[in-house]
């Protein structure tokens, strides 16, 4: 499931793309793209990417963090979607966590709890599950979103998963203060 060296270069084969570049081209094709549909495509592939340790070194140096952060702020819910998964990828590794949270990504995701997306909330409860830490809990654990969370949780008829993400932060951030 996960990729290191030897496995990726048993799957790129002597000749094959090295992953680097081959991320630094869906960026450029995103960034290029006029197309809603391809954008989309190019931001999923992304996020999917970003599932993987082996490429989070890859992920900050191209900004693919910061790429995901810009879809969050799109009126298209595809790009939402995608751009909070990417977020919730990667937030686990301590060192985009600090980029996400350094761009101004904490209120971003936060925005995403009101999405009509069930798939975005689910990110955004995961993403502020990783990302809430002592130096982060002012800013995700205000009255507002705590009270919104509290609805996820009692939401087990709508959404097991909206309910055990919620009640599983609230558990772990909530519960210590």
């Amino acid at each position: 499931m996960f990729t290191n060296d030897q496995r990726q270069e048993e799957r790129t084969g002597k000749y094959g793309t090295p992953r680097v570049q081959y991320l630094q081209e869906l960026v450029s094709k995103f960034q290029n793209a006029t197309d809603e549909g391809t954008k989309e495509r190019i931001a999923a592939n992304l996020a999917n990417f970003a599932y993987d340790p082996y490429n989070y070194l890859f992920l900050r140096q191209l900004n693919v963090l910061e790429l995901f952060l810009d879809c969050i702020t799109e009126p298209n819910e595809k790009l939402v979607e995608f751009g909070a998964g990417g977020i919730c990828n990667s937030c686990v590794d301590p060192a985009n966590a600090a980029v996400i949270i350094e761009c101004g990504g904490i209120p971003l995701i936060i925005g995403c709890l009101s999405s009509p997306v069930r798939n975005t909330v689910n990110y955004a409860l995961a993403a502020l599950y990783y990302l809430c830490s002592p130096a982060t809990k002012g800013e995700i654990l205000k009255p507002e979103v705590v009270e919104l969370i509290r609805k996820y949780a009692a939401a087990e008829a709508v959404s097991i998963s909206f309910s055990n993400l919620a009640k599983a932060l609230l558990e772990k951030h909530v519960s210590e203060s």
